[in-house]
């Protein structure tokens, strides 16, 4: 095969795909730019030279390309979605680079990553005064990314057999066992899509029930829906001092840290069985409630507030929002005994389902260490014991268990070498092990310098860019990004 044949067959459908949805990301930035003539602020120039440099070009290689289209591969699609999470937010940034003076390229980079990324980690300070249209554009990273990354689980993690969905449908009875929820996989993420969008919706509604004005409901609905915790104030949630706010969030924060093939399976059995066969939502829900209530009485213990009920108040929500890397805040728990966020950083690794839109290792991955732990202190005191990982009485096959075990090897060794590197750079050991944490698993906030009531801007270009492939591997589940840079991948 010659050196045009493999080109046109392997890089050209490639570029076709990538092409239509930078086309698709061009189109998106006229929501923005419409609001910025009708708010007529400052950011008007920005989005407009953004979509006119980004849509033209983009909409020309499509063109020119799409008769190469065809059936991506595995590596096709490992390589696309790398692409998508790389080069996206760079086109992203065009708008903030443009619209804020004086922010650097690292800077306007750093927060689309963290955008689309659903992160949250921000480099931004004085966003109440940020122009709508840039607030906008922010939040709709946000939503753009949450619904990627559910694209992310159901399409292309599980070929990897990395994945938590295929677990899931290992552990779970009735239709949810196939591979598909409905025949065709574009019908399964459209089927999702619905489900995103309708809470979104849902969320929004509510949020303007309680007080927000129309445009923080729906940036904030964008935010929760999508786990991202990009805020339009900088105290965050902390800017309403509203109960009725807060439960809104907190619900619909654990809504969308299920598995949304659950939700969707409940839509259409009209019945609430397949959260109570989900065994990532039952263990979900018990973390939580757990973490809730000990934390609550560790802060009243240790005097941080008065009285239980203002102690359960604000340990809810930030232990949610964390937990479920949701990312808001509404109170400087910076500031709280360290156990406490400390506590909240290391549920933000593991609370999470699979096929959601959440962070971190995931809570069907906890799942399988514990019973394969459990299995092997077994082995001890019964070393011919013949005993399978099970999950709501479904065997989870050996193989699998091994590819969770290295993914987890793989997860832990990142955030060491990462926290390493901003240690060697000056930074002090809290703030760099919670900046990696934080990022890897996209909780948002940190700890010490980037806590609730600082930002990441406080850190330097280098810090910067530590953080912001913290964040790429965390949202390619580690094993996709590293795979792009090893020579197997590249061999035919």
């Amino acid at each position: 095969m010659s050196a045009r044949s493999t080109f046109q067959s392997t890089i050209l459908p490639i570029t076709s795909v990538f092409a239509g949805i930078v086309t698709a990301f061009g189109v998106a930035m006229l929501a923005p730019l419409l609001l910025a003539f009708i708010a007529r602020d400052p950011a008007q120039p920005a989005f407009l030279r953004s979509a006119l440099l980004v849509f033209a070009p983009a909409v020309s290689v499509w063109l020119a390309t799409r008769r190469f289209r065809r059936e991506l591969r595995v590596r096709d699609g490992i390589l696309l979605v790398t692409l998508i999470w790389t080069i996206l937010p760079a086109i992203a940034a065009m708008p903030l680079l443009i619209g804020i003076p004086g922010l650097s390229f690292t800077g306007a980079y750093f927060e689309s990553v963290s955008g689309l990324t659903t992160t949250g980690a921000t480099v931004l300070s004085g966003l109440d005064q940020l122009p709508a249209s840039l607030n906008l554009w922010r939040h709709l990273l946000h939503w753009f990314g949450g619904m990627g990354n559910i694209v992310l689980a159901v399409a292309i993690l599980p070929l990897l057999g990395i994945g938590g969905m295929q677990l899931h449908r290992a552990e779970t009875p009735g239709p949810m066992k196939d591979s598909k929820l409905t025949p065709r996989i574009a019908h399964t993420v459209k089927a999702l899509w619905y489900v995103y969008a309708g809470l979104t919706l849902a969320c929004a509604l509510t949020l303007k029930l309680c007080g927000m004005s129309w445009f923080d409901a729906v940036c904030h609905a964008f935010s929760t829906l999508a786990l991202g915790g990009f805020s339009t104030h900088d105290k965050s949630i902390g800017y309403f001092d509203s109960v009725p706010i807060e439960l809104v969030l907190s619900f619909f924060q654990i809504l969308a840290a299920l598995n949304f093939a659950t939700h969707f399976m409940v839509i259409r059995q009209r019945a609430l069985k397949p959260y109570l066969r989900d065994s990532e939502a039952v263990a979900l829900l018990k973390t939580l409630l757990l973490s809730v209530v000990g934390i609550a009485i560790f802060l009243q213990l240790k005097g941080t507030y008065p009285d239980f009920l203002v102690a359960l108040r604000h340990a809810s929500f930030n232990v949610i929002t964390t937990a479920t890397t949701g990312g808001f805040f509404s109170q400087d728990f910076n500031q709280w005994p360290l156990f406490a966020p400390m506590m909240m950083l290391f549920l933000s690794c593991i609370v999470a389902s699979s096929g959601s839109t959440g962070g971190g290792l995931r809570m069907i991955r906890m799942l399988v260490l514990m019973k394969s732990a459990w299995r092997e202190m077994l082995r001890i005191l019964h070393p011919g014991l013949s005993m399978p990982v099970k999950i709501s009485e479904s065997v989870i096959e050996n193989k699998v268990v091994m590819s969770v075990l290295a993914f987890v090897v793989v997860y832990f060794m990142s955030i060491v070498s990462l926290t390493l590197l901003l240690l060697a750079s000056g930074l002090d050991l809290t703030s760099s092990i919670s900046a990696v944490i934080s990022c890897i698993n996209s909780s948002g906030p940190g700890l010490g310098a980037i806590g609730p009531l600082s930002n990441y801007g406080v850190l330097s270009d280098f810090q910067q860019w530590v953080c912001t492939v913290a964040m790429l591997l965390g949202r390619l589940e580690v094993f996709t990004l590293v795979l792009v840079f090893t020579r197997a991948f590249w061999r035919k």
